[in-house]
């Protein structure tokens, strides 16, 4: 009987979630709107708010995300009469909700009577109060408040109408968390993963200067700690931590939430420091938070990526739930509102993407507080402005044809091999000075400018890109895989590339790949080990410089970029075709770039840090090489184009122009209509695109 039971709550646990996700999935229009706290206005002023809101076309707010303070003005006093009033007008005024747990900023109240939930970071360093995400996300004294202020929060809110989704914490990483408590867990999660001290001894070298621990009570803290091994372990634990964290929320809302609301969280676009798929293996979708660049300083780039990232995650449309309305920052040192027709621009560079939301940080701007200078919709005024101006022209094309932008369906041919475990074993033994010097933070050379390079030649190129994960190689959905340096890899998942190649596949790779195995130790064997048939060479040496040429300009490129950097490997081709050499007396014989024919397939590697020009003409190369490219690869950035199938089975593809300069193009596709305008286009015609203006046409 009782595993009658089981059966039959898993089955039910099954179809809500199959419903929550078709929901989601089957949105009719585009979501369209802004973050909102009332509560830092005047009490009146809600009802000018919604007056606002709802002339302008907003379609769905985000609430509560940092209100617990307010929520719970005083322990197990618990006041939602405030909230009440702001989701019922809201709900009144057509608008949908997405409320947040508000556990990201604790109250004074709570630190004061227990301080020992705030961060100790390494040697000696400690959060005061004063600032958010200052607490230990570990720590069961926080757990247990923040558990309670949920629960109360779902037990009010789960069965309002307005609301059409939960957002669990916000931003969440493991904020460098020192704490004793979290040192003692991370030694039981190493005695589950490893069992006895003596084989971390032997999988970390712990003989290396004398350090072999004879027991776990002489494991040591991370403070004074310079074993790579350990290093990257500590960083596993973190994301660990951060997944843990984010899936006990989550369950935490599952139990009271309807089969209609969704679950997410709002992740940022700094993608190394948490493990993505893991934390929201139980949400129904993602959602980001991407802030970019704006006037001169607007590339599409990172709003690319992020989109890319996250849709790769799930496989599935996201949400996104922060970004620039006008200008940002934590003081007013670059103020940099954006030019007229930016921010229509890049909601449609988020849909492009195959986001399904773009919601702004925040309504109005707050007059008070440390983001004074991170302004809203609405200026300090609080009165329609230029920028309401545009929202309001934007929300409203989105109710005329937002229901065939919306649920975009992206299938891609390339994709970028993301790893974690790569970024942190780049960041433990890094192979260069970082460009940008952050104090106390590590540089991140893997994701800002190995992985960002890839993805920048590939976005300005109109190649459409996913990413893909280690711990999930789907590699035979793609016809080209690109592999950032892989520092810390398995032997199994070198054999998966290997084979993949083998098998009829394309890669490019990047140097520094294969070289430590999974524990960061150092394989014993000729590098780069298992990939060596693959390759079609190996190395035993390897040299650091600032720049060299490549001799004979071997790409093709203007002079000024035929340079590569900080790193070479000494290659001795052994079946591999070299491309390129370098020009120098001493490292002239040895390749910086080589092809390689390896069963059906092709392995283009990289021994070299390139330049970006010649990035893109190793990509252009092996697209080609790969039988995809397509007539969109014949423009390039500052116009973009994407591309995606709609609900009703028809091609979209948008235009946009990264520039202050009309642009025009020869249309390569189907007949079709450009839907912000309602004019048909024909195959071949030409077309004009206004500054930062987008097209978006529809196949007929």
């Amino acid at each position: 009987m009782k595993i009658f039971k089981l059966i039959t709550v898993l089955l039910i646990a099954c179809f809500f979630s199959q419903l929550v996700t078709a929901q989601t999935k089957k949105l009719n229009n585009v979501l369209y709107g802004a973050a909102y706290y009332q509560e830092y206005m005047p009490e009146e002023r809600l009802q000018e708010d919604l007056k606002l809101m709802k002339a302008s076309g907003m379609s769905v707010v985000r609430l509560g995300e940092s209100s617990w303070s307010l929520f719970e003005p005083r322990e197990s006093e618990f006041d939602f009469s405030w909230m009440d009033k702001i989701i019922d007008g809201l709900q009144k005024n057509g608008i949908k909700v997405i409320l947040g747990t508000p556990t990201y900023s604790i109250p004074a109240w709570l630190w004061h009577k227990h301080p020992e939930i705030l961060l100790d970071y390494e040697k000696g360093g400690k959060a005061y109060y004063g600032i958010r995400q200052n607490m230990d996300i570990t720590n069961p004294t926080f757990l247990f408040y923040a558990e309670r202020i949920i629960r109360k929060l779902m037990e009010h809110y789960a069965k309002n109408p307005a609301i059409i989704g939960f957002q669990v914490d916000n931003e969440t990483t493991s904020y460098n968390v020192n704490n004793y408590d979290f040192q003692i867990s991370f030694v039981d999660y190493l005695k589950k993963k490893f069992g006895t001290i003596d084989h971390v001894n032997k999988l970390w070298g712990m003989n290396y200067w004398g350090m072999t621990m004879n027991g776990w009570e002489e494991f040591p803290q991370k403070d004074g700690v310079t074993n790579p091994g350990y290093k990257l372990e500590w960083e596993r634990f973190k994301r660990k931590s951060v997944v843990d964290y984010l899936n006990w929320q989550t369950n935490i809302v599952r139990e009271y939430k309807r089969p209609d609301q969704f679950v997410t969280h709002c992740f940022m676009p700094t993608v190394q420091d948490i493990d993505q798929v893991a934390s929201a293996q139980n949400m129904d979708v993602m959602a980001v938070n991407v802030y970019h660049g704006s006037q001169d300083n607007l590339t599409g780039e990172e709003i690319a990526f992020a989109g890319d990232f996250f849709r790769s995650v799930k496989m599935k449309n996201y949400l996104i739930t922060e970004t620039n309305a006008q200008t940002t920052g934590w003081d007013s040192k670059a103020q940099m509102p954006p030019y007229d027709g930016q921010l229509r621009m890049n909601v449609y560079a988020h849909l492009g993407s195959g986001a399904n939301m773009v919601e702004y940080w925040h309504w109005h701007s707050i007059h008070y507080g440390h983001e004074t200078y991170w302004k809203g919709i609405l200026s300090h005024d609080l009165q329609p402005n230029r920028a309401y101006a545009e929202y309001s022209k934007t929300a409203h094309e989105l109710q005329r044809f937002g229901s065939k932008l919306v649920n975009l369906k992206i299938r891609n041919n390339v994709a970028i091999l993301f790893s974690h475990d790569a970024n942190a074993g780049l960041n433990i033994m890094p192979f260069k000075d970082p460009r940008i010097s952050v104090p106390n933070k590590p540089a991140n050379v893997y994701r800002n400018e190995l992985v960002g390079q890839f993805h920048k030649a590939l976005f300005r190129n109109s190649v459409g890109t996913d990413f893909i994960f280690p711990e999930n190689t789907n590699f035979n959905d793609y016809k080209l895989i690109i592999i950032p340096s892989l520092y810390i890899a398995s032997d199994e998942l070198l054999n998966k590339i290997s084979d993949y190649v083998a098998n009829g596949g394309h890669v490019i790779m990047q140097f520094k790949s294969g070289f430590c195995d999974e524990n960061s130790m150092v394989r014993p064997v000729l590098a780069p080990g298992p990939l060596r048939k693959a390759c079609g060479f190996y190395y035993q040496e390897f040299t650091s410089f600032n720049e060299l040429s490549l001799k004979g300009n071997p790409f093709n490129v203007a002079d000024a970029d035929n340079k590569v950097y900080n790193w070479g490997e000494y290659i001795i081709p052994e079946t591999a075709k070299p491309l390129a050499y370098y020009d120098h007396p001493y490292f002239n014989k040895y390749p910086a770039v080589t092809i390689n024919n390896w069963g059906k397939g092709t392995l283009l590697y990289e021994a070299t840090n390139v330049s970006d020009s010649i990035q893109e003409k190793l990509i252009l190369q092996e697209i080609e090489r790969a039988g995809i490219k397509t007539m969109d690869q014949n423009m390039h950035w500052p116009l973009v184009t994407k591309a995606g199938i709609n609900e009703a089975g028809k091609k979209v593809h948008y235009y946009y122009n990264y520039s202050s300069t009309t642009t025009s193009l020869t249309y390569p596709h189907k007949n079709g209509a450009e839907l912000i305008s309602n004019k048909s286009v024909t195959s071949g015609s030409t077309i004009e695109i206004e500054p930062w203006g987008v097209l978006i046409i529809e196949e007929n």
